[in-house]
């Protein structure tokens, strides 16, 4: 039999959980908490198999409960439960030890889901906060694609640029040929998708590179 500790203020929402998971035969609701203080009384003397966690709990915040129960209790696996599909409190969650994260407008189907994959290892994400999470590494992963990578002399021109010198003065200051510093010069301008020494470097200082 699975052991269940549902850890949420509103009794409507510990209410639905227990109506959902009632027929299920090998699942059985071990305890339920109104508050951090009383689920970490109960986990004293409980080491339920799954946590069902609020997030936003009248007395502390559900990120450092989980951090509190991971301190004594390395196995119980730990579902968040909230109505805030946020992909930076999910991405929280999980790196202080929790399984998984579930929107309390889940279906019966997807609890159990949820529960059984938790149970066998592995990380659950509600559909809707796995889009959100996909969503925010997209746009994490476009925005540093979008600012081009630089060599350090290419940089070291573009500060140059930055200052006030043209071409044959980075040259002599480099000790390179003015036709070396002129390849560099395009080549900063074709990474940056510019056609002018002055767009090169407004781009430049947009994408923070100055």
């Amino acid at each position: 039999m699975i052991s269940i500790l549902i850890i949420d203020d509103h009794p409507l929402v510990a209410g639905g959980i227990q109506m959902m998971l009632k027929d299920a035969a090998h699942l059985t609701i071990s305890g339920t908490a109104k508050n951090g203080a009383e689920a970490l009384e109960i986990l004293q003397t409980t080491e339920p198999e799954i946590i069902l966690l609020d997030i936003s709990l009248p007395d502390m915040d559900g990120l450092q409960l989980c951090d509190k129960i991971r301190v004594k209790n390395k196995y119980s696996k730990i579902l968040g439960l909230t109505s805030a599909n946020d992909p930076s409190i999910i991405t929280q969650l999980l790196h202080r030890g929790a399984n998984g994260y579930l929107l309390k407008n889940m279906e019966r189907s997807e609890l159990l889901e949820a529960i059984d994959k938790v149970l066998d290892g592995k990380i659950f994400l509600s559909k809707a906060a796995n889009e959100k999470v996909l969503e925010q590494y997209s746009s994490v992963s476009n925005a540093i694609n979008a600012v081009p990578v630089l060599t350090r002399r290419e940089k070291e021109i573009l500060q140059l640029l930055e200052q006030g010198l043209n071409g044959p003065q980075i040259a002599e200051k480099l000790f390179l040929s003015p036709f070396t510093i002129e390849t560099h010069r395009k080549n900063l301008m074709q990474k940056m998708n510019v056609n002018s020494t002055q767009q090169l470097l407004k781009v430049a200082r947009e994408q923070k590179l100055l």
